[in-house]
This record gives C-alpha cells, sequence and structure tokens, in this order.
C-alpha cells in the first residue's frame, strides 16, 4: 500500500518554502486539501484512506517544516497562521484548482477556516476533523484532564499559556492519553509513523506558540465565514468533544456528525468515517 502511494508526490518550491504534496485522483473531480494537525504530516491520513477516496481529487499536504516538507530555519516570523494560509493559496494555484473543500484536523481547522475566511470564492465547503479553535478553552480542558488523570488538586493560572504548561507539565503523554480511547489506534498511528519514518522537529508547535497560539481565539472571526461548514467529531476526544465543536455548532450553524472515536476517527473505523466526509462532501 506503501508503494502505491508514489505516484503523484511532489515537492515544489512554493511562498519561499519547500512543501511536499501527493495529488491524487482525477482532475475533474471534486477536489479535498487534506490540512494535518499541529506539526504532523499527512502519510497516515494517506495510508490509510488513499484508498477509500478514489472518487476525489485528494491533496495531501505536509505543512511548513512538517513531515517531507523543506524544513526551515527557527525563526517565529515564518511560523504563523497567515503564512500557513498564504502556504495553502499558493498550492492551489500552482495545481491550479478553481475550488476545493479543506478538510482541517485539529489545528488544520484554524487553517481551513482561515482560507474560508480570506479566499471566500475558492472554497466550496469546510470540513474539521475534531477542530481545535478556542485555544485559551482547549488549555482549561488540557488542566482539568490532567489534574483529573494524576488525581490531584492544581491552581489555575489565569494565563493559557501557563495552563497549558501545567498540564504537561502533570501528565507529558497527556494528548495520547486523551486522543487515543482505544490502544490498538495509537498503535496503528505509531505503526505507520515507524514506517514513514517522519518524525517532527517541532519547529511548527515552537514557532506557533512563541506567537501566542495559547492565546488564539479563532471563533472570533467566524463572523467573516460564509462558506458551509462541516464538523465531524470523534466524540470520546474530550480535546475537542464538545468544548471546542460546540463553538462551530453555536456560530458558524455548522452540521456536526458524531463518531464513536477518538481524535484520529478514521484509524477506529474506517468506513463510518468515509461516511461521514461522504455526506459532508455531498450536502
Amino acid at each position: 500500500m506503501i508503494d502505491d502511494l508514489e505516484t503523484g508526490q511532489n515537492l515544489v518550491h512554493l511562498n519561499g518554502v519547500e512543501l511536499f504534496y501527493s495529488d491524487q485522483g482525477r482532475d475533474d473531480a471534486p477536489t479535498i486539501i487534506f490540512l494535518h494537525d499541529l506539526g504532523y504530516n499527512a502519510f497516515s491520513f494517506e495510508a490509510i484512506l488513499g484508498e477509500f477516496l478514489d472518487k476525489y481529487r485528494v491533496v495531501y499536504l505536509d505543512q511548513r517544516s512538517c513531515g517531507r516538507s523543506g524544513q526551515l530555519e527557527a525563526n517565529p516570523e515564518l511560523y504563523t497562521v497567515d503564512a500557513l494560509v498564504e502556504d495553502l493559496e499558493a498550492l492551489r494555484q500552482h495545481l491550479g484548482i478553481r475550488r476545493f473543500a479543506p478538510l482541517g484536523h485539529g489545528f488544520g481547522a484554524v487553517i481551513a477556516l482561515e482560507y474560508a475566511r480570506r479566499f471566500p470564492n475558492h472554497i466550496d465547503r469546510v470540513i474539521v476533523v475534531n477542530p481545535w479553535v478556542h485555544f485559551p478553552e482547549l488549555s482549561r480542558v488540557l488542566l482539568d484532564s490532567a489534574a483529573r488523570l494524576a488525581d490531584k488538586s492544581v491552581p489555575v493560572p489565569e494565563d493559557s499559556e501557563a495552563r497549558a504548561e501545567a498540564a504537561f507539565g502533570l501528565q507529558d503523554s497527556l494528548l495520547s492519553v486523551l486522543h487515543f480511547p482505544q490502544p490498538s489506534a495509537r498503535l496503528h498511528l505509531e505503526f505507520l509513523d515507524s514506517e514513514s519514518g517522519l518524525f517532527g522537529s517541532g519547529l511548527l508547535q515552537e514557532g506557533l506558540v512563541f506567537n501566542e497560539l495559547w492565546n488564539l481565539e479563532y471563533p472570533l472571526y467566524f463572523p467573516e465565514i460564509n462558506s458551509p461548514v462541516f464538523v465531524i467529531a470523534g466524540i470520546e476526544d474530550s480535546t475537542a468533544y464538545p468544548s471546542q465543536t460546540d463553538w462551530l455548532i453555536d456560530l458558524l450553524n455548522a452540521e456536526l456528525y458524531e463518531l464513536e472515536a477518538g481524535h484520529y476517527p478514521w484509524l477506529e473505523d474506517t468506513e463510518v468515517f468515509v461516511r461521514a466526509l461522504d455526506e459532508a462532501m455531498s450536502t
């Protein structure tokens, strides 16, 4: 299966950075561009779902300094939401795509939504999976979860970055615990990550945190988004559900698909995830 993914892979210089993408499917098919979670890559998503999404043209993008894309220097000015959105627009132009649906996972939801806000004429719809959009609230959820897992009562800092640091100080594997209700799903992802040989540099995360990611309240920009929005939520992922998904439901009137899964729902039930994605693409 891994060898089959070689077709359509490219490394191109766009927007001042080398970006890796895999472009699969017919040019005339409905187009999806996948936007992975913070500091990760698109390899495992394509490896698992590529054969199930053959009715679409799917572009799997590794964001700057992530996965197979070129590594930039450790300069926070290079790691902003604006830069990531401009990378996406440069890729769209390079591929000659007129309209598409961004599919944003976790932090990738911010890129998808911000692209829709800035470039509405190129958007059919926005699809987000277990989105992270309100980071001060996310930091509270993380600290509450870490304290519960550690069975400790801890002070809650006013500063959102301090809350996140306190959470990971209590439980350094916190996201792994919260993201994977089924250990088999975590093992599956670890196997694919090992097979890919791709390990994150941390540059994107560090740059975004330096640029006050933990203070980002992206719902403030929701009134400027006019594209239809669809949310696929693994309800066993407390980092995104329900506190993050509620913002999109309440303020953007997004349509919600709830799956019995964690942060990576395609790992736990691929066919159910694909059905939800098909509905979001056809509604």
